[in-house]
């Protein structure tokens, strides 16, 4: 959707990256960190000051000690850090539970893991699961349950009465808790995030993954890192080694002072992008969208049922033609595509100016008349799009 995007001149609300600066205090960093010659390789699983820092970082806002030297790793981004865990904890025919609607690299980790999928729902409108649902997912081959808190794609914050629940199955039936925090502090209307090592009994179960790409508005650094018991830890470093020997080294470097921004830099990311959502969500419903203010992450789930398009796909390439706005076709996130095939997510994580010039497009309604069953073809020489590039979103 990106490449469909740019070649279309559309505004883009579909990959979830910021159109806006990154903060001046980590550019002037990294340039530092560059001018300092941090820029050989660094030891594979990290540098140490900013292994460093990461504990310091967990210490400080949740209460948990970590050892930089045996519990964290590195990772390029949390899309690594995820496969690198998937690779290093399980087994061909293992099981891997995970709520749906996903973040869509779930489904092609588990496939390289030669791993089986098993689907739990989280339902609209307040993508809440069964648990009744849960516990049968469980059983003498699961290996894993993923949960990503703030969720990707629908804003769903687990509260600590879910997590807790699913660690209990966790700890029943011998299987890890793999969490996707990158979005934690991304909070809204008093939602609290709850990291998974804190949990009671899943210190040496749970394998926490986070990035600085959407805290710090650095997407393409490509610095995260992943957290587990020591054991844990010790066959994912091994898998991490194999696959990208380490993380850019000056942008680590450069997270060491990231990691020591003020408390009151996350209040005011929450804020900012609190304000973003309610904007975001005054744009789709003025363009005759149904959708409701997500928890936490910066993506809305629209309803697009009362347009009537036959899918998801048809309706985001006659909205990208039309209207010029590009957004994710909701069946993307479902192993059972007709789950979602009546779903557009957009992302909010971007200008006042872009959101805006994304309402002016979408209230003029005339692109809607276009005939429903023609197609979208791509610009000459790229990709069509089917065959899109998958990106962390």
């Amino acid at each position: 959707m990106t490449r469909l995007a740019i070649g279309h001149q559309a505004v883009n609300l579909a990959q979830g990256y910021p159109d806006f600066a990154a903060p001046d205090v980590l550019k002037e960093a990294a340039h530092r960190a560059i001018r300092e010659e941090f820029n050989q390789y660094s030891v594979t699983w990290g540098a140490r000051p900013f292994r460093q820092a990461i504990a310091d970082h967990y210490r400080r806002r949740h209460s948990i000690d970590l050892d930089p030297d045996r519990e964290i790793t590195v990772c390029c981004g949390s899309t690594e850090g995820m496969i690198a865990t998937l690779l290093a904890v399980t087994n061909p025919g293992d099981e891997i539970i995970v709520f749906e609607p996903y973040y869509e690299n779930y489904a092609p980790d588990m496939d390289l893991c030669s791993a089986t999928r098993r689907i739990v729902s989280l339902r609209p409108p307040d993508w809440r699961f069964d648990p009744a649902e849960l516990r049968k997912a469980f059983n003498k081959r699961t290996k894993a349950i993923i949960v990503t808190t703030p969720n990707n794609p629908t804003g769903k914050v687990f509260t600590l009465e879910e997590l807790e629940g699913i660690a209990a199955l966790c700890q029943e039936f011998d299987a890890l808790l793999i969490t996707d925090e990158i979005y934690e502090h991304i909070l809204f209307d008093g939602a609290r995030h709850h990291p998974s090592l804190a949990l009671a009994g899943m210190r040496d179960r749970a394998v926490l993954i986070n990035s600085m790409s959407k805290t710090y508005s650095v997407t393409g650094w490509r610095v995260g890192w992943v957290l587990a018991a020591p054991d844990l830890t010790d066959s994912i470093r091994k898998v991490h080694d194999f696959l990208t020997v380490h993380a850019p080294h000056p942008f680590q470097i450069a997270g060491i002072t990231a990691l020591a921004l003020p408390e009151s830099y996350y209040g005011e990311l929450a804020e900012a992008y609190r304000k973003r959502r309610d904007h975001m969500i005054d744009v789709l419903r003025g363009a005759g969208f149904r959708c409701e203010p997500p928890a936490g992450a910066y993506y809305v789930m629209a309803d697009i049922s009362q347009f009537g398009f036959a899918d998801d796909t048809q309706f985001a390439l006659q909205m990208l033609r039309g209207a010029g706005v590009a957004g994710v076709p909701g069946s993307s996130f479902f192993t059972n595509r007709a789950l979602g095939n009546q779903l557009i997510r957009f992302c909010f994580c971007k200008k006042y100016e872009t959101l805006e010039e994304a309402r002016s497009r979408l209230q003029r309604t005339s692109w809607l008349e276009a005939p429903h069953g023609s197609t979208l073809l791509p610009p000459s020489g790229r990709s069509r799009p089917n065959q899109r590039r998958r990106s962390r979103n």
